[in-house]
């Protein structure tokens, strides 16, 4: 009963704590998160009013700029005499001028309008929506200006319907008496797309109001042209009374206020478009000079991310605090838990020492019995893996022997060839010698050396590919290399009248390897080749090298038939072959296989696209030998 009623205790006390542990991380993150928000609000609104008073200042300075130019467009002496009198005179110079004047001071369009407010030049002149002929009298520049003053005043162009701001200054032609009036006005439109594209550049969303709160001017296209709230029925046919923004709809912008930061601060969203789901800081300033608003909506994703970052660390800090303290209690636990285990390992040591005493002797003998095993069956493998070498090795050179048979015919030729020749330059020796003719005898017995020279030669090329090869590894010219395995197919190129392609690199290519071993690989291909183009009417032999990367790649190709596709999986397999019965047993190009696998090398069979069949050969890259060993000897 005891035990029960301590259990439960104890199991409440768990729980209170866990419930007390938790309040106190919420309450710490909670509060990390608001200290982190006032800051991460202060520094954003620091920056809103900082770019917020910059914009205001560039605004300014863009548009001020153009305010003389109207003033000074009035006073030219071309303006003043065409609008003196107008019906009796071309408008095309004027037309042409205000054009250039365009042009030059950047603006969007120069118009002159007369008393009446009827367009008699324009700089847009050669364009279909011209201003010539159209009257502006309900423009307000218009007004402004024919009363003697400076105009200003924003909005849609009649006919190009783009957003522009208009600056204008009256013509006069006789400003002295009492009551002269001008007799014209002179406009020009400025476009604001430049500000606006710069504002696009900004992490922060700019727009302009005006005094009917009308947002003609926004960084986001989206907002151009709508109202910060809804407009009245009143307020609607007023603005189309002065035409200012044609026939615009102007629907509300949706800005949503949700709480007040300052004076000037507000925090928003908006309740459609792509800025719907976010939050923004929004700080205005009035630009007096022209009667507009600028307003600043600044992203509330820093404050956001400054207060999870905030809750985080004040989370992560308490969980540390809470790990340490835990950990802290752990051990102090885990050492009382330590010393009893301690006490109950020496008693039982002994007992344990004993046991695993009997357990290594055991183990021991196995391991001593799988041992001997170990080593009988390394013993049958080495002996097994030197058949095998010396198995290999006598297949290669049973290839030899039977390349060798194939060039019997051949090696007959070439050598009955001299045979003949030394036989009658010898004849020829002793008749001279029986006349005393010493210079011809001379001349027969050198010819008689040289073709003996000739026959050694040929003796040097076959014992060279016979011998067994070892296994040394040398660094191999490959261009000597291929010409060695031609010259023992000398005889069928010629009877064969086969064509033989050469391409080589100009540097000699050096590969690692065993010498009789890759010309034993380079015969068998090339044989191959020939076999494959003994019924071809123009047999063509292509041998190519070249270096990719830290490769060489050697290529054997001939345009016979070449190889079915159903054969090209299994060309490689031993005493597969498709060559008439008692012309080979297949094991050439398995022996070369495994020879190029042995060198570290692949040995690859394709058709080539032109026809016939091509094999590539490619082994690694060596290092150019000293001078001295720049020609490999094959004698």
């Amino acid at each position: 009963m005891n035990t029960t009623l301590l259990a439960g205790l104890s199991r409440r006390w768990r729980r209170l704590w866990l419930v007390l542990l938790s309040l106190g991380l919420l309450l710490c993150m909670w509060q990390a998160a608001q200290i982190a928000r006032e800051q991460a609000l202060a520094t954003l609104q620091s920056d809103a009013e900082n770019e917020l008073r910059l914009s205001v200042a560039n605004l300014n300075g863009y548009l001020l700029r153009y305010d003389y130019l109207p003033s000074m467009l009035a006073t030219r002496e071309n303006v003043q005499r065409f609008l003196a009198s107008p019906e009796s005179q071309d408008p095309m110079p004027l037309n042409m001028m205000l054009d250039r004047f365009r042009f030059t001071a950047g603006v969007s369009d120069v118009y002159l309008l007369d008393r009446h407010g009827t367009t008699l030049a324009a700089s847009n002149w050669h364009r279909a929506n011209t201003f010539i002929g159209q009257n502006y009298a309900f423009r307000s520049y218009y007004t402004a200006a024919i009363a003697g003053g400076q105009g200003r005043f924003f909005g849609l162009g009649v006919q190009s319907l783009e957003r522009g701001y208009y600056f204008s200054a009256p013509v006069w032609l006789d400003d002295t008496a009492p009551d002269a009036r001008p007799d014209g006005v002179i406009v020009i439109k400025v476009l604001l797309d430049t500000v606006e594209e710069s504002w696009a550049k900004q992490e922060a969303t700019l727009l302009v109001t005006d005094a009917d709160d009308i947002i003609f001017m926004a960084s986001r296209e989206q907002l151009r042209m709508t109202a910060l709230h809804s407009l009245s029925e009143s307020e609607r046919e007023a603005l189309l009374a002065t035409r200012r923004y044609a026939n615009e709809p102007l629907p509300a912008a949706g800005i949503k206020q949700h709480d007040v930061y300052d004076d000037n601060s507000r925090i928003v969203s908006f309740a459609h478009d792509a800025m719907k789901n976010d939050h923004y800081l929004r700080l205005a300033q009035p630009i007096p000079e022209f009667g507009w608003q600028m307003h600043i909506l600044k992203p509330m994703t820093p404050v956001t991310n400054a207060q999870w970052i905030a809750a985080s660390m004040a989370g992560g800090l308490y969980g540390v605090l809470l790990l340490g303290g835990g950990i802290g209690w752990q051990r102090l636990r885990l050492r009382r838990e330590r010393e009893a285990f301690a006490e109950r390992e020496r008693r039982t040591l002994a007992r344990v020492r004993d046991e695993l005493e009997v357990s290594v002797e055991h183990r021991t003998r196995d391991l001593v019995a799988s041992n001997s095993r170990l080593s009988a069956e390394i013993e049958e493998r080495r002996r097994a893996e030197d058949n095998l070498r010396q198995t290999q090795d006598e297949l290669i050179q049973a290839a030899k022997l039977a390349v060798l048979g194939q060039l019997a015919a051949g090696i007959n030729h070439e050598l009955n060839q001299p045979l003949a020749a030394i036989r009658a330059y010898g004849e020829n020796a002793r008749s001279f010698l029986a006349r005393a003719q010493y210079a011809n005898t001379d001349a027969n017995l050198a010819q008689i050396i040289e073709l003996t020279q000739r026959m050694a030669e040929i003796s040097a090329q076959l014992r060279q590919f016979s011998r067994k090869s070892g296994e040394r590894q040398e660094t191999i010219s490959v261009q000597a290399c291929v010409d060695y395995a031609l010259r023992l197919f000398q005889s069928r190129l010629r009877e064969g009248n086969v064509t033989v392609e050469q391409h080589w690199p100009d540097e000699t290519l050096w590969v690692t390897g065993d010498l009789i071993r890759l010309e034993q690989v380079l015969v068998n291909l090339i044989s191959n080749a020939l076999h494959a183009m003994k019924d071809t009417e123009s047999p063509c032999l292509q041998l190519s090298a070249r270096r990719i990367g830290d490769k060489v790649m050697i290529r054997v190709a001939d345009n016979g038939p070449g190889i079915p596709e159903a054969h090209l999986a299994h060309i490689f397999e031993p005493f597969f072959t498709t060559k008439t019965p008692g012309s080979g047993l297949g094991l050439g190009l398995s022996i070369s296989s495994r020879i190029i696998d042995d060198l570290a090398g692949t040995l690859r069979a394709a058709n080539c696209l032109e026809g016939g069949a091509q094999f590539e050969l490619t082994l690694g890259l060596a290092a150019s030998p000293h001078p001295s060993q720049e020609n490999i000897s094959h004698a």
